[in-house]
């Protein structure tokens, strides 16, 4: 493909200046945050991790900060997409998914909707993580195929962001439920002085696609006494498709045809396969072969034996990279009144329209096909013109499936419109009691959520049933259908009848009322003990409404049923400082804290946290902490009141006579197995890695789930240094130990398959339905409080910033998170098993577990002249393809490089930055279990590379 002028001179000037490879740094930037400037001024503040004021150089806890600057180096439209290159954080969805609507709904009853994107800490769930605005909850997301338990990240406008707090430990005492894996706050632009414009464009350099266009306006201005922010902006990222990635052209790494043994291609072909019994059949066409496929490319008509080479290859068909247009606005108003009074309004909109895809729908009809509806009754009359048999066709009588790509209806898209608003009212003030400064706010936030998602593709099947059934009852609109007659044989006027545009919508609601106290009581010989308490009220419903046709279960893609519900909860909490002893020997400060909240909801009744922590200064410049934090979740609304749906997974069925399978070399297996349903004979033969359907949906009688945190660590920040070449040095390590009980979550289906086939397990077995041919037809999927999660590592990170020099200002930030142990334990039969996942790729859903990741930043600046040279490093992984057979993810290093110039004689205030991201051109590494586009989205990038050109002015 022919280069653009733009490609040409981004991978030119990348080659050009990328010495030393290295990555997006998440601090670290020249400009000082907030917090330095308070710091530096003895100003204690509020940081996320503690309600009450202090030296934010004094944390308890482990915070790391992303502001705006260190957000503009990596050339990303997203604020998820920084997050998610983190290394505590394990992805989470984003924009490189395609499954929404094609795969199903999940087990946690959220549904997955394209275009949303969450932040996942400690490789916990996005759900484990929670994420606040300006220190106070935000409304969930709605993605019109569930009722979500998330923040969805893109619908916080990125015009509006200051810089982002990542406090990577549980902190449910301080802010209840979700805060198990960590607390992401998003602090937004407030008393900021001007105007200030951003326009970016970027593209996947040699491939021209997947074109990213940012604008961003924002303007702060006002007097001491009455602030206003105000920005917008508009996001429109093109789409990448799965045909134009080598590693995604079929649905396998390195397939290069159906015909592989590796298999993996659909049985529903645009010719039809069609599972009969030949005996008591009069046709009017010979039928070669046990399964045979109609194929009118033969003399007469004729049908032939299906064969691996007769399956349909859906994979370039997908996205891999989905579009997305966002635009939206903020705005910030502060009036300070007095001391006492002050009030400030914050509000929010944001507008996504999103779409993902997906292959011709896959319309089948008989028991073995497995919808689990109507369509696995339909009888096909012997009076319909195009049977092509003497009889009427009966399931589970003389056919068992017919299966045909319906590739004339077009192919399957999803689009979603979703609409995010937000408003906030907060009113704060300082006041005088027992002698020292006593702060209070109170806060209300009212968020809404509506999202609608058009699905064009699909077929009503009771409309089906009458076009197949007797053609005496064929009349009116309906038009006789022809499930034989090959591609173009499914006419437009037949498509009228039975086809349809679905349509469903989810909302979520969030009112949200805070009031905190924070002050200073006594002196103690450390200094003033600060306590701060507070109380909140917060009420959350969602409702997801499917199409009506869809709640009848007359679809022919996946099921869904109207699902809502509600919960209110009051919450109260205390916080206290004890700062024991200062500037003793080997006490330079030693200071006790600890948290409480206890928690009354409607759906399950009361629950406690506590946490307590101790830090410790030997010195003034080195830092020592422990921690201990009790947290919880409470279940999800999806979760608790979410329908009955289906989820297609890529599952190995052990059973099966295929290539991978042991139903035919192990003996045990075989015989667990017949006892699951397979027949004897092992005339069950479908190939591995297809897609087995998962029964979803909530459970109103969960639990709320329980964690216990331990943390150790230290920070090391030399006087020495700041004194001399540097303006700031910092090491810290961080040790951590994480086990959450009664995890809301349902076995996994590859859990389940391989201990009924290993084991007999009756648990396993129970949950795997098969019909009497040894498909799978489904398995059960419900959440449950399953057994446990237990994960332990170690996060390291280092920041250097030299003085001024004669040639610049130099930074180097390295971040690293190197992973003990990650281990899942779920309910047996007899007791429990357990599978520690630490440096092995899960595979769908998606997640690597590598034993370390880490990025760097090195950067420079020289007033007019600024770089940024960035590097993130994956470690290896290991897969299991099928039983005894193992893929290794090799380790993946990305590198991306960026220059801005600030012309001197426009007084720095107009930018032009040019980047490359991925500069090296590294491609992913090749994944057989993973759910789509053969590669794991959550943790590596698109392949090739992207470049951009960014234009800033501000005064």
């Amino acid at each position: 493909m022919k280069r653009s002028y733009l490609a040409t001179s981004l991978l030119s000037l990348a080659t050009g200046i990328a010495v030393v490879p290295s990555h997006v740094a998440a601090q670290a930037a020249p400009e000082q945050t907030p917090a330095d400037t308070a710091a530096q001024a003895g100003e204690d503040i509020v940081v996320t991790g503690s309600r009450i004021r202090r030296d934010p150089l004094d944390n308890p806890s482990p915070v790391l900060t992303v502001d705006d600057q260190a957000i503009a180096k990596t050339g990303l439209s997203s604020v998820a997409d920084v997050l998610q290159r983190i290394p505590s954080s394990s992805g989470g969805l984003n924009t490189k998914f395609n499954n929404s609507g094609n795969l199903g709904n999940p087990p946690d009853g959220g549904g997955v909707g394209a275009g949303s994107a969450q932040i996942d800490l400690r490789y916990l769930g996005g759900k484990r993580t929670l994420v606040l605005v300006d220190g106070l909850r935000y409304v969930n997301g709605a993605s019109a195929s569930g009722i979500p338990g998330t923040v969805d990240l893109n619908s916080i406008p990125d015009v509006m962001i200051d810089r982002v707090e990542v406090l990577q430990s549980a902190a449910s005492a301080l802010y209840g439920s979700d805060a198990i894996g960590g607390v992401v706050n998003i602090i937004t632009k407030s008393g900021r002085k001007g105007f200030r414009a951003i326009a970016q464009y970027g593209q996947y350099l040699g491939e021209n696609d997947g074109e990213t266009q940012n604008y961003q306006l924002s303007w702060g201005g006002g007097t001491d006494a009455l602030t206003l922010d105000v920005g917008a902006y508009y996001t429109k990222q093109d789409p990448v498709s799965a045909a134009d990635r080598s590693i995604s052209q079929f649905p396998n790494p390195g397939q290069t045809s159906c015909s592989d043994p590796i298999g993996g291609c659909s049985s529903f072909t645009p010719l039809g396969r069609f599972l009969v019994n030949r005996q008591n059949l009069t046709l009017r066409g010979p039928v070669i072969g046990r399964v045979p496929v109609y194929d009118p490319t033969l003399a007469g008509g004729d049908f032939k034996a299906f064969t691996s080479a007769d399956r349909y290859n859906f994979a370039p068909l997908n996205y891999f990279l989905t579009p997305n247009e966002r635009y939206g606005g903020f705005a910030n108003v502060r009036a300070e009144f007095s001391d006492l009074f002050n009030v400030r309004v914050r509000t929010i909109w944001n507008h996504r329209e999103s779409q993902n895809r997906a292959a011709f729908l896959p319309l089948g009809i008989g028991p073995d096909v497995g919808n689990g509806n109507l369509l696995d009754t339909i009888s096909v009359d012997a009076t319909n013109p195009y049977n092509p048999f003497g009889v009427t066709l009966v399931p589970g009588d003389n056919y068992t499936g017919i299966f045909r790509r319906l590739i004339e209806n077009g192919q399957r898209t999803y689009n979603q419109t979703v609409d995010t608003w937000s408003v906030t009212g907060t009113v704060d003030g300082r006041f005088d009691l027992f002698g020292k400064n006593w702060y209070y706010d109170a806060n209300a936030s009212f968020g809404w959520n509506d999202a609608h998602q058009l699905f064009t593709g699909n077929i009503n099947s009771a409309r089906l049933q009458q076009a197949l059934g007797p053609v005496s009852q064929c009349t009116g609109p309906c038009v006789p259908f022809n499930f034989f007659g090959g591609v173009g044989s499914v006419t437009p006027e037949m498509l009228d009848f039975i086809a349809f545009d679905e349509r469903s919508r989810s909302q979520q609601r969030l009112s949200n009322f805070t009031f905190n106290v924070s002050g200073e009581l006594f002196d103690l010989p450390g200094g003033p003990v600060g306590v701060a308490v507070g109380y909140e009220h917060r009420y959350q419903q969602g409702s997801f409404t499917p199409d009506p046709t869809i709640q009848a279960g007359l679809g022919a893609d996946i099921p869904a049923q109207f699902a809502q519900g509600s919960f209110k909860v009051d919450e109260v909490y205390g916080e206290i400082r004890l700062p024991l002893v200062k500037d003793v020997l080997l006490l330079d400060s030693l200071e006790l804290s600890g948290a409480a909240r206890y928690s009354d909801y409607s759906t399950f009744g009361g629950n406690t946290t506590l946490s307590g922590s101790v830090l410790w200064k030997p010195v003034a410049d080195l830092l020592l902490r422990g921690s201990y934090a009790e947290s919880f979740r409470a279940a999800t609304i999806g979760e608790l009141y979410g329908a009955q749906s289906r989820f297609d997974a890529a599952l190995n069925d052990p059973c099966t006579s295929a290539a991978g399978g042991l139903f035919q070399s192990n003996a045990t297996v075989r015989t667990n197995c017949i006892a699951n349903g397979v027949p004897a004979n092992g005339s069950y033969v479908e190939p591995q890695g297809g897609q087995i359907s998962i029964l979803t949906g909530g459970n109103a009688d969960l639990q709320p789930e329980t964690a216990k945190t331990w943390l150790f660590g230290g920070v090391y920040s030399p006087a020495w240094a700041r004194e001399g070449f540097a303006r700031a040095l910092s090491l810290e390590v961080n040790y951590y130990d994480i086990k959450v009980e009664g995890a809301i979550a349902s076995i996994p289906a590859a859990v389940l398959l391989d201990r009924c086939a290993q084991t007999g397990d009756a648990l396993s077995c129970g949950a795997v339905v098969r019909t009497a041919s040894g498909f799978i037809t489904s398995i059960n999927g419900v959440l449950l409080n399953t057994g446990g999660i237990r994960t332990r590592g170690i996060d390291v990170t280092f920041n250097v910033r030299s003085r001024e020099t004669g040639i610049g200002s130099f930074g180097l930030s390295v971040t690293g998170n190197y992973l003990l142990k990650y281990e899942e334990i779920v309910p047996a039969t007899d007791g429990f098993t357990s599978t520690d996942y630490r440096g092995t790729e899960r595979g769908s859903p998606d997640q690597a577990y590598p034993h370390f990741k880490g990025q760097a930043t090195l950067d420079w600046d020289l007033g007019p002249v600024a770089a940024a040279i960035t590097g993130r490093y994956i470690d290896d992984v290991t897969e299991t393809v099928s039983p005894g057979v193992f893929n290794k993810l090799k380790s993946r290093f990305y590198g991306d490089v960026q220059l801005t110039f600030r012309p001197s004689w426009m007084e720095n205030r107009l930018g032009l930055t040019l980047g490359v991201n991925n500069v090296f051109d590294t491609d992913p590494p090749a994944c057989f279990s993973c759910s789509l586009n053969n590669y794991d989205p959550t943790t590596y990038d698109v392949p090739g590379r992207f470049g951009y050109v960014r234009l800033s002015y501000g005064f």
